[in-house]
């Protein structure tokens, strides 16, 4: 029997499978300094590469009954949220299910190797999270923690063992990376059968190029594709503005978009005007990370916004000092918007439901290849 990959439209019980957590911990000499957010390279060079296997991609599967944008304007339902939380436990539940079910069929247990360089807390909070989110779902976790001081070629080192390792399915390097690494080495020293994030030159040039199929989706662009999908939007012949063109989230959120029949404008900072290309979207995903910089007039009356970013910005009334806001002005958007995904609680936690997702996908990718050969 083939295992199936692809998400049931059905919502599936709630299970607890068993998980495997090793933590490996390789302790600094001395304190490393905590490194700056650096400015996010762009999508490396898009080869037309094939990807090793085909599969159906999220973005191709539709839902029966999707409304359109204009479906909310009649009865004036404008502000209505996206509820990524909850999107996501449902994908949560339906990736156990599919652990579940090839542990049963085939003996295999899904394994995500995590890796983090320094020590910024940021980083750490999103690794803490993944790690959780995967233990719950019966996916075994390899977790390596390096000091900021670590070389690159012992970095490089550790992907090559994980690389070789057949227990472990997929490879995540928490980005951004410290000063002094080339992320683009790092990322292309993953095997692409183990390139769990789909950021390799391979996974995204068979996401450019028309007939392929990635062997994994980048996590966050999937899991718009995802909330528009599960909210019922139909995306084919929208005009759609992409914010940002960064190689994680901007240009693979663009290729999806394009794929599913949309239209599709790419702004970016040599764009003119922004406001005025913003005007004539249907759907707007903003991945500028700069806060509240997409402003309410800036939105044709409702529109779907995604609000990829997610920025902290001082907040003497809160214990911590700060809080969390979008690249999206919330409150002005909200009043023109069909539907608004929020910050936090929106694509944030979607983005760890398709990391596991895609997890599964690389594990039922390499056990098919074992039992053919």
């Amino acid at each position: 029997m083939e295992l199936s990959t692809a998400f049931s439209v059905g919502r599936t019980p709630p299970c607890e499978p068993p998980a495997i957590v090793a933590r490996v911990v390789v302790k600094p000499s001395a304190p490393a300094a905590v490194p700056t957010f650096g400015t996010t390279a762009d999508c490396p060079t898009i080869l037309a590469a094939l990807a090793m296997m085909h599969c159906t991609r999220t973005s191709r599967r539709r839902t029966s009954g999707a409304r359109t944008v204009s479906d909310n304007l009649p009865d004036g339902n404008l502000g209505g949220l996206i509820d990524g939380k909850a999107i996501a436990a449902d994908v949560r539940q339906e990736v156990a299910e599919q652990v579940k079910q090839l542990s049963a069929e085939r003996g295999v247990t899904p394994g995500l190797a995590v890796v983090l360089v320094g020590d910024r807390p940021d980083s750490a909070v999103y690794v803490r999270n993944k790690t959780v989110a995967a233990k719950e779902v019966g996916i075994s976790i390899l977790d390596y923690s390096f000091p900021a001081t670590v070389s690159e070629a012992e970095l490089l080192k550790c992907i090559e063992e994980l690389n070789g390792n057949s227990a472990i399915h997929g490879i995540l390097v928490q980005l951004p990376l410290p000063v002094g690494f080339d992320e683009r080495i790092v990322l292309a020293a993953i095997d692409v059968r183990k390139d769990v994030d789909g950021l390799s030159t391979l996974n995204l040039g068979s996401l450019a190029k028309p007939g392929d199929s990635p062997l994994a989706v980048p996590c966050t662009p999937a899991g718009c594709m995802e909330l528009l999908r599960r909210s019922g939007v139909d995306v084919a012949g929208k005009e759609c503005v992409v914010l940002g063109r960064s190689g994680i989230v901007g240009m693979p959120m663009a290729l999806l978009l394009l794929e599913a029949n949309a239209t599709v404008t790419m702004c970016h900072s040599r764009t003119q005007d922004i406001a005025s290309v913003c005007k004539r979207a249907d759907i707007v995903v903003a991945a500028v990370g700069k806060p509240r910089f997409v402003k309410g007039d800036w939105l044709k009356l409702g529109c779907v916004v995604l609000d990829v970013g997610i920025n902290r910005v001082e907040d003497t009334t809160r214990k911590s000092g700060y809080r969390l806001v979008g690249d999206v002005d919330f409150e002005s958007a909200r009043g023109k918007a069909s539907l608004i995904t929020p910050v936090p609680g929106g694509v944030g936690p979607m983005t760890i439901a398709m990391l596991l997702h895609n997890t599964v996908r690389l594990a039922n990718a390499a056990s098919s290849v074992k039992q053919r050969s």
